[in-house]
C-alpha cells in the first residue's frame, strides 16, 4: 500500500512541475511522472520506486544538485539514488544532447534493478506519446527534439537494446513494439499538421 510519503512525492513533483508542459504540447508536464509512476506500481514496483519515478525529472530539469539534496532529505538516500540513476545530467546549460545520450544508454547496462524500472517506464511512456503525435501531427513531431527524427529514432532503439540486455520484460517488448511501429511510421511519407 501507498503512504503519507507518496501523497508527499505528489505533492512536491505537482510543485516542481506546475509550470512545465510537455515537449510542443499543452499538456501538463505531471501527467508525464503520473504515467511513469502508474506504469512502475503496474510492474509491481514499490513505493520507493514509484516516488522515484514521481521525481525521476526533477533533478534533470528543475534544480539540478540543490533539488537532488531537497530529494534526499525528503524521501531518503534511496529514492536520490534511483532519481541520479535516471538523469541524464544536472549541468546547466546541458552538455551536448548526443553524447549524454550515449552515457545514459551505457550506463543502463550495469544501473541497479530500480533504476532500469523507473528508466523503462519513463521511456515507455514518452515513447508511447511520441507515437501518437506522430500520427496526429506528423513528420512537424521531430522539431521539438534535440535529436531530429534521427537522433529520437537511434535513441530509442538503442534504449531497447539496452533494456533487452537484463532479461525478458513485458515493459521492454511493449517499448519495442512501440518503437517498431515509430520507425515504419518515419520510413512513409507523412503529411504535416498544416497539410491535413
Amino acid at each position: 500500500m501507498l503512504d503519507h510519503r507518496f501523497d508527499a512525492a505528489l505533492v512536491y513533483a505537482s510543485r516542481l512541475h506546475a509550470q512545465q508542459t510537455r515537449k510542443g504540447t499543452t499538456i501538463p508536464y505531471l501527467s508525464h511522472v503520473l504515467s511513469t509512476a502508474a506504469l512502475v506500481l503496474e510492474a509491481g514496483g514499490t513505493e520507493d520506486e514509484a516516488i522515484a519515478a514521481l521525481l525521476h525529472d526533477a533533478v534533470e530539469d528543475q534544480g539540478g544538485a540543490a533539488t537532488r539534496e531537497v530529494i534526499r532529505h525528503l524521501f531518503g538516500e534511496g529514492i536520490a539514488a534511483i532519481v541520479d540513476g535516471c538523469s541524464d545530467t544536472d549541468v546547466v546549460p546541458k552538455p551536448p544532447w548526443r553524447d549524454r545520450k550515449e552515457r545514459y544508454i551505457s550506463h543502463l547496462l550495469t544501473a541497479p534493478r530500480s533504476v532500469l524500472l523507473v528508466s523503462l517506464a519513463d521511456k515507455l511512456h514518452n515513447a508511447r506519446a511520441i507515437l501518437s503525435d506522430l500520427r496526429r501531427h506528423g513528420d512537424v513531431l521531430w522539431a521539438r527534439f534535440n535529436g531530429g527524427e534521427e537522433g529520437t529514432l537511434w535513441y530509442y532503439r538503442a534504449l531497447v537494446g539496452a533494456y533487452r540486455a537484463h532479461g525478458p520484460d513485458w515493459m521492454v517488448d511493449e517499448l519495442d513494439r512501440i518503437v517498431t511501429e515509430i520507425e515504419r511510421l518515419a520510413a512513409l511519407p507523412l503529411p504535416n499538421a498544416s497539410e491535413k
